[in-house]
């Protein structure tokens, strides 16, 4: 059985980011895989040694706020897990907590979790847009597709991005990353949501989560006409020939 667990969906839910959850228990359910899901909220307990998979959404400033000194209450063993093998996904919000900080404009600096080596600044104006990422699944280069709304611009440390920006803004508008990947925490600014958009980036997640449970196996293919197809108009949508 997969134990999934969506943090803070209360709070953490913008632009759809609970269709992540629901595509990755989907995909599970497809190929017969047990899975379940536990959704946690402020001053809820949560043993992460006994998830699998955790996501981590996005939110405006107001609820990242409410949520900011519950989670750092809960470094300590997310960063034990995290050592571990627990996989993660996190988004917008979710990725810049990750980091070390994050910097206003006003020039404070609002502690993040310290477990990525990487920080966040307010912009001077908002990164919106449809992005295009081209990322590398194990040995397979994809084109990965998200929306990001974001004014924080993070800079990732000694970190591989998540990929390539090939349309869009990504990190930080400046220098063609998106995401940042450490072991198997997989951060991103795209919404949309994200998993069901991407199904190849779904399913390397599942694989790693079975892992995490001490299977290794492929995973049974899926039918993902429909998936490729939209993935393939936005790339030649916004990527010129």
């Amino acid at each position: 059985m997969l134990k999934v667990c969506h943090l803070y969906p209360d709070l953490l839910n913008l632009y759809g980011d609970r269709g992540n959850v629901i595509a990755f228990m989907q995909r599970c359910r497809w190929r017969n895989i047990p899975v379940e899901c536990v959704e946690v909220n402020v001053g809820e307990p949560v043993d992460f040694n006994d998830i699998d998979f955790l996501f981590l959404g996005g939110g405006s400033d107001r609820e990242q706020n409410l949520m900011a000194a519950d989670l750092l209450e809960r470094k300590n063993s997310l960063k034990e897990a995290i050592d571990q093998g627990l996989v993660v996904l996190a988004i917008c919000g979710g990725y810049q907590m990750m980091g070390q900080y994050y910097l206003t404009f006003e020039g404070q600096k609002i502690p993040g979790l310290g477990i990525l080596d990487l920080y966040t600044k307010a912009g001077d104006e908002r990164l919106i847009g449809n992005v295009i990422v081209e990322m590398k699944i194990e040995t397979e280069t994809v084109k990965i597709v998200g929306f990001e709304n974001h004014s924080g611009q993070t800079f990732i440390g000694n970190l591989d991005p998540l990929g390539k920006v090939l349309a869009g803004y990504g990190n930080n508008g400046q220098d063609g990353l998106e995401g940042a990947r450490y072991k198997n925490v997989f951060c991103s600014y795209l919404h949309g949501p994200l998993l069901p958009k991407n199904s190849k980036l779904t399913d390397i997640l599942i694989k790693l989560s079975l892992e995490r449970r001490g299977i290794k196996q492929e995973l049974l293919p899926l039918e993902d006409y429909f998936e490729d197809q939209a993935v393939s108009v936005m790339v030649d949508r916004y990527i010129k020939k």
